[in-house]
């Protein structure tokens, strides 16, 4: 099965804190819907950008996509 990389984009100074913030919520959800995948994950792209992601299942994603809204998507490789 596909994995897809569901990612949220942050930009600003704080850019990175609050990606690293937002990760704390994924996760959160992740234990709340009980989702297969627990693969969380944030990462400075500058330093005025940052995001926030989280692996899904492609089957978990429509699911997930309208409930927390990601701003994209990608496929995912380990």
């Amino acid at each position: 099965m596909r994995k897809l990389k569901l990612i949220w984009d942050f930009r600003g100074p704080d850019a990175l804190k609050i990606a690293e913030h937002h990760e704390i919520h994924l996760k959160e959800y992740i234990s709340i819907e009980n989702l297969k995948l627990d693969i969380t994950g944030f990462q400075a792209m500058s330093n005025v950008h940052a995001i926030a992601f989280m692996v899904v299942n492609e089957n978990e994603m429509k699911p997930v996509r309208d409930a927390l809204k990601p701003h994209r998507g990608q496929l995912y490789s380990e």
